[in-house]
């Protein structure tokens, strides 16, 4: 070492910048062969750690599959931390006869309080759901089925005739502890605390949540679940914060504040600041104006109805509210589902002329204030009627299009938007005229129209929102339940489009695609098509904010 130092005095100055020139430049060219060579025999891995954070509007109520409505807050936490009976069995076999289910469980696995889950906690769950003191929205679903324990692990379902669309909603079932519930009656189910600090058996289990003075739920926390049976998720921790609008849920993301968020308007979409990925998702729904003819009587003419239909520019609100990112839905079975009858579509026109003179020949007269009114036995009623939304952005950006549609006829249409808790006791109590929402259906195959148009789901916790009631129709959807004849199931459902678009208990407005927003660096978001908002966490497990090269 001595000898180099002497060496290197020895040098003149340029000979010594000349060295240390040469001797930098052998280094750089090593680091960059190793990191070359490195790179060459390794790949970008996903790896274990970090948090995600979920942007939603709206608040949770129920984090219980039993009370959950089929969309909003409460069904995406469901998603993350119960799983599917189908997940949680070794098998689910029907028999040839398409009424009996035999079901084994998987040996060895528990909730999140290390008690082990039995065929007692699936018993448990379906009567609870059938239980009409609990107002179940899935009761219509499971009707008439009958369980029988066999063992700790092994039941038996079974049903007094076919249920075509039964195989699915058994393995759909996500179950709830027995042992927490079972000294809960029916009736007080709702009030019970593990609504709000569940125990389940997926993913992700529950660590905490924050409140305010208020009473508005600002966030939940919710960690990975290390006895979990499946596939261990990469994410650590997945958190849920919740926003009154739209509005604010985006300044989150702008902010950082959140991670990801989806369902909103495309219009707010333009409101994003920083960089993100976008997610278009297919997903089998529709959105239409229920009637409820019962709380508004000049909905009860059908003419009135009719013109309605006529009078609202479905096309324009595709346009203007989803930048073209949807189809007009024709009626109760949506473009791309089996059973779509093409007949329909050709009644979906937009024709206010038309809209007019159906109304004139109803005798409705336009007012001074440009307000229809018509004099019945010196009764005299004004086409005036109050619209109840969601205070989600797209839907009351489409409802208050279709309110200046309507002035255009001389029917006036009051907005009126309300929050999600709002929104579930109106529904509750079918206290509306006329509400915009949306019918969610479980796959694009065979849908199952029993729960938004049987008669017997009229009122709650049926999803018959215009209290919608045809023997025929009824008939036809016991048709498409029970038959396992495919054509026969196609023919029926077929059908019963048509008789319901002739009734015109609903003006049948949207079927959207469905926006999820994430920062950048989520990866393993491999979702094209979800059945629910929910399903986004379908596969909830794959996704990985974090990476580390492996050798290959």
């Amino acid at each position: 070492m001595i000898f180099l130092i002497k060496i290197f005095k020895s040098f003149s100055k340029k000979e010594k910048l000349l060295f240390v020139v040469s001797l930098l430049a052998f280094f750089l060219s090593f680091v960059f062969w190793t990191a070359n060579i490195f790179s060459q025999r390794t790949v970008l891995a996903a790896v274990s750690g970090g948090e995600y954070t979920e942007g939603i509007v709206g608040q949770p109520s129920f984090i219980n599959p039993v009370l959950s409505l089929p969309s909003g807050a409460d069904s995406d936490i469901n998603e993350l931390i119960f799983s599917r009976l189908s997940d949680l069995s070794d098998s689910v076999k029907m028999s040839e006869n398409g009424k009996v289910w035999n079901i084994r469980l998987k040996a060895d696995i528990f909730w999140d309080d290390k008690q082990p889950i039995t065929s007692r906690d699936i018993d448990f769950t379906i009567k609870k759901i059938q239980n009409s003191d609990t107002q179940s929205p899935l009761e219509s679903m499971w009707r008439g089925a009958q369980t029988e324990i066999i063992s700790k692990l092994e039941m038996k379902v079974a049903l007094s005739k076919p249920y075509f669309f039964f195989d699915e909603t058994l393995k759909n079932l996500m179950i709830i502890p027995a042992h927490l519930f079972s000294e809960t009656p029916a009736a007080n189910i709702k009030i019970s605390d593990y609504n709000l600090e569940p125990t389940g058996n997926g993913p992700f289990k529950f660590q905490s949540f924050k409140k305010e003075k208020s009473g508005f739920i600002s966030e939940y926390k919710f960690v990975r679940n290390e006895a979990y049976f499946g596939k261990k998720p990469y994410i650590e921790s997945m958190v849920f914060k919740f926003y009154k609008n739209e509005d604010e849920l985006i300044s989150a993301f702008n902010s950082g504040e959140i991670s990801g968020f989806g369902g909103v308007s495309a219009k707010n979409l333009k409101k994003i600041s920083i960089n993100s990925k976008i997610f278009s998702l297919m997903m089998p729904r529709y959105y239409a104006l229920f009637f409820n003819s019962y709380a508004q009587k000049n909905l009860a003419g059908e003419n009135v109805r009719i013109a309605l239909d006529y009078a609202t520019d479905k096309k324009k609100i595709i346009d203007e509210v989803f930048n073209g990112d949807a189809i007009v839905a024709d009626g109760p079975v949506v473009l791309g589902m089996n059973g779509y009858s093409q007949k329909v579509s050709f009644e979906s026109v937009f024709s206010p002329e038309k809209a007019a003179s159906i109304l004139d020949a109803d005798g409705w007269r336009v007012g001074e204030d440009g307000v229809r009114w018509k004099t019945v036995k010196k009764e005299t009623s004004r086409l005036e009627f109050n619209l109840i939304s969601p205070k989600v952005q797209f839907l009351e950006d489409a409802a208050n299009i279709i309110a200046s549609d309507w002035a255009r006829i001389g029917v006036k249409l009051n907005v009126l938007a309300k929050s999600s808790e709002e929104i579930d006791e109106i529904i509750k109590t079918r206290n509306y005229e006329i509400i915009i929402f949306g019918n969610s259906f479980t796959s694009y195959n065979n849908p199952d129209l029993s729960s938004f148009w049987y008669s017997s789901q009229k009122f709650y916790p049926g999803l018959n929102l215009s209290l919608y009631e045809n023997k025929s129709v009824d008939n036809l959807i016991e048709i498409s339940r029970e038959t396992m004849n495919d054509s026969k199931r196609q023919s029926a459902l077929s059908s019963l489009q048509s008789l319901i678009v002739g009734d015109q208990p609903a003006v049948f407005l949207f079927s959207p695609d469905y926006t999820y927003i994430s920062k950048p660096q989520l990866e393993g978001f491999e979702e094209t098509e979800i059945n629910s908002a929910s399903g986004r966490f379908k596969n909830i497990e794959n996704w990985y904010i974090k990476t580390a090269r492996v050798f290959k």
